[in-house]
């Protein structure tokens, strides 16, 4: 399943960051990754469809978090808006 998530990074000068993310069956689990971020070991699972997406939610701003603090740039095929955006998955 093929999914967009946005995560809200706190701070001066707010951005939201939109990233596609992968989350598939792997056996008994469900495997969770974020192919703009893989490089950067953006990848989870759950035991849930449900709970991949959160995990993977978490990894992607952990990752987005310190790559700005480094002041190096945001990798691959990212949506970046100056607004406010709610993300819903249904």
């Amino acid at each position: 399943m093929k999914d967009r998530h946005s995560i809200r990074i706190k701070g001066k000068g707010m951005k939201t960051y939109i990233f596609r993310v992968v989350i598939e069956p792997d056996e008994d689990r469900w495997s969770a990754h974020c192919p703009a971020l893989l490089t950067y070991g953006a990848a989870t699972w759950g035991t849930t469809q449900e709970e991949a997406l959160k995990h993977i939610q978490e990894v992607v701003q952990m990752v987005v978090e310190e790559l700005l603090e480094h002041g190096e740039p945001i990798p691959g095929f990212v949506q970046v808006s100056q607004e406010p955006l709610v993300a819903v998955t249904l």
